[in-house]
């Protein structure tokens, strides 16, 4: 079925997410398949076919005892993943009190969309990064790490608050983290696997290298091996497929909630390759707004490009983006640049100047046009105006 504006294609992308959450449970039960034939060839001596016979008994027997493991490994993860994440990034929740600022503009966000607002945390770093996380509204958090709150400035900030609110919003956030519990799993029998067959059983060598390990038998094995590397590569590509497509659509709720493209556009640009997490896991960084660990190519890559997401709020919300910028290394300069490029909106990026103008500090020299108007203490022209463009002097 199409699915036609933002809210459509929020509700087709969950539908997919649902679908391949199941898809991912149905690995659980084809790693248990894979390691019974395994098991089966290397005890029973049988055709191919008993042997496959055999295996599938063995799956409906222990299907109910993966399913309750799986569930349980679900509930423990349910309550105790936010304290794990905490722990591997080193995020603290803050208050008002601490960041007035920060607290503030997702304070806002939050009250005029009448939306429960998560818990806020700060994660000491240089990198510039931000993540959402939680399972329900007792529980969801946006973590930020200082580097990034330092040298964005209030719009721009604000823009990376609303991608990850709209993460929470859209249920993103939850289905992620349940992806990456049952693709944890998926991917810890099979490395468990991998592991014992390299250090116990490598080749069809060994003590035991009857007759068995030929024939039946070891097709037997090179069928269940060959199962556990597909649910291992499908499992990886599953989460690969939860996290890219909603990348797009969390600038897009981003850009509903702030009404300003430029300020998402400036923050994924200030951003872009400086976002690397280096205690994080890989599980984290698919969580992050981006992730500049790539695979083979931007087939295995998390996220889309950083050019791909903006040349998409460029054209469908009328965005304007002035290339890459440059930022100097952490602590050599103020937030601000000379060269960078004005983010409009009342959250001007000029440190002295208001949503209704400029002070009179911000600098013209004395009797020329940028000076202030005496009568009204408003600046008569400048980049620094303010949200309604510049106040042109009768």
């Amino acid at each position: 079925m199409a699915a036609y504006g933002l809210y459509s294609h929020i509700q087709s992308n969950r539908r997919r997410s649902v679908a391949l959450l199941i898809g991912l449970f149905v690995l659980v039960y084809v790693l248990v398949y894979a390691g019974a034939l395994i098991a089966e060839a290397l005890s029973v001596n049988a055709d191919l076919n008993a042997l496959m016979q055999r295996a599938w008994s063995d799956l409906l027997s222990a299907a109910p005892w993966a399913t309750v493991g799986t569930a349980l490994w679900v509930v423990i993860a349910y309550y105790f993943h936010q304290s794990l994440i905490d722990a591997v990034t080193g995020g603290h929740e803050v208050t008002r009190a601490e960041e007035p600022r920060l607290y503030n503009l997702l304070e806002n966000l939050c009250i005029s969309r009448g939306i429960t607002m998560p818990k806020l945390k700060v994660m000491d770093s240089d990198a510039l990064n931000a993540f959402a996380a939680g399972m329900n509204e007792k529980q969801y958090s946006i973590t930020i790490t200082s580097s990034l709150l330092n040298r964005l400035n209030d719009a721009e900030v604000e823009s990376v608050l609303g991608h990850e609110l709209t993460h929470i919003r859209n249920g993103d956030v939850r289905m992620m983290v349940i992806a990456v519990i049952i693709a944890g799993v998926v991917s810890f029998v099979a490395e468990l696997a991998f592991r014992l067959w390299f250090y116990n059983g490598l080749g069809f060598r060994g003590s035991r290298s009857d007759d068995r390990r030929g024939g039946s038998a070891g097709v037997a094995i090179l069928i269940g091996i060959g199962l556990l590397v597909l649910a291992y590569i499908l499992s990886f590509i599953i989460r690969l497929a939860l996290s890219r497509s909603r990348e797009l659509l969390a600038d897009a709720g981003s850009v509903e909630l702030t009404k300003n493209p430029d300020a998402m556009i400036s923050a994924l640009r200030k951003i872009e390759g400086r976002g690397e997490l280096p205690g994080a896991t890989s599980a984290v960084m698919e969580m992050c707004i981006d992730n500049p660990r790539e695979g083979f190519g931007e087939l295995f890559d998390t996220h889309p490009t950083v050019e791909s997401r903006i040349a998409a709020l460029v054209k469908f919300a009328g965005g304007h983006d002035h290339g890459p910028i440059a930022l100097p290394p952490p602590g050599e300069a103020s937030t601000e640049t000379s060269d960078e490029p004005a983010v409009p909106g009342p959250w001007s990026s000029s440190p002295a100047s208001g949503p209704w103008g400029s002070s009179a500090e911000t600098g013209g020299t004395e009797g020329s046009p940028e000076e202030a108007d005496s009568s009204t203490g408003r600046a008569a022209s400048g980049p620094s105006s303010g949200p309604w463009g510049p106040h042109r002097g009768g």
